[in-house]
């Protein structure tokens, strides 16, 4: 039975996710900083008390997962706040900077004994860290945020494909979830979640390291 560990996993993409996992008789260990009734009624492995940005924390989780190989491992967890021209707040873009992008590259290093040969590690970017999509600027600290996280994952495809890991570097869409203020726009978290999952069980050697939207179209960095 595969085993995958999803951050952010209490609600949005990430409470689909574990559903979907769930629903088609994968082990999902699903971690959060605080869990929800939703997540709690899925009768999954919870791990709450995550903070991914805090090394003790991801320390603790390590001496959790005791001896337990991840198939797969899903960065989801990440914060979304709007940074315009006339309003920089270079505190929030550190702190986007921080929880999107270096924090989960550092709990991946930290996590890295576990994983066998053949896993796959997801990364969820957005495709507003795609510098050739920019159309509309602004958002200054979750564009930078984003860009950083994949090229973090780039560098970790070509670092790892030697140790047999496949890196996925994903794009959700347009989501309707508490990030994006339940957008009427966009798409819903079961078809995000669909289409995130069959990228995921696509991955492997030779797609590694490349930036898909959860539709499967191939996009720009």
């Amino acid at each position: 039975m595969p085993k995958f560990l999803i951050t952010g996993s209490n609600r949005g993409i990430g409470l689909e996710l574990t559903r979907q996992l769930q629903e088609r008789g994968d082990y999902v260990i699903a971690t959060c900083r605080n869990t929800s009734e939703e997540l709690i009624n899925l009768g999954v492995n919870i791990i709450d008390n995550v903070d991914i940005s805090s090394g003790h924390s991801i320390t603790k989780l390590k001496s959790k997962l005791k001896d337990i190989k991840l198939d797969c491992l899903i960065h989801n967890a990440g914060i979304a706040e709007y940074n315009s021209f006339e309003d920089l707040d270079p505190e929030s873009i550190k702190k986007q900077f921080d929880i999107n992008a270096l924090s989960p590259l550092c709990m991946t290093r930290s996590l890295i004994n576990l994983f066998n040969k053949k896993s796959k590690i997801a990364f969820i970017t957005s495709r507003m860290g795609s510098i050739d999509d920019n159309t509309s600027g602004s958002s200054y600290g979750y564009r930078m945020s984003k860009v950083a996280l994949s090229m973090a994952a780039k560098s970790l495809s070509i670092d790892l494909i030697k140790k047999e890991i496949f890196v996925a570097i994903l794009h959700p869409g347009l989501v309707s979830t508490r990030m994006t203020g339940f957008t009427n726009n966009g798409i819903s978290t079961k078809e995000s979640a669909k289409g995130l999952l069959e990228r995921i069980d696509s991955l492997n050697s030779s797609n590694s390291g490349k930036f898909f939207h959860a539709n499967g179209e191939e996009l720009p960095w």
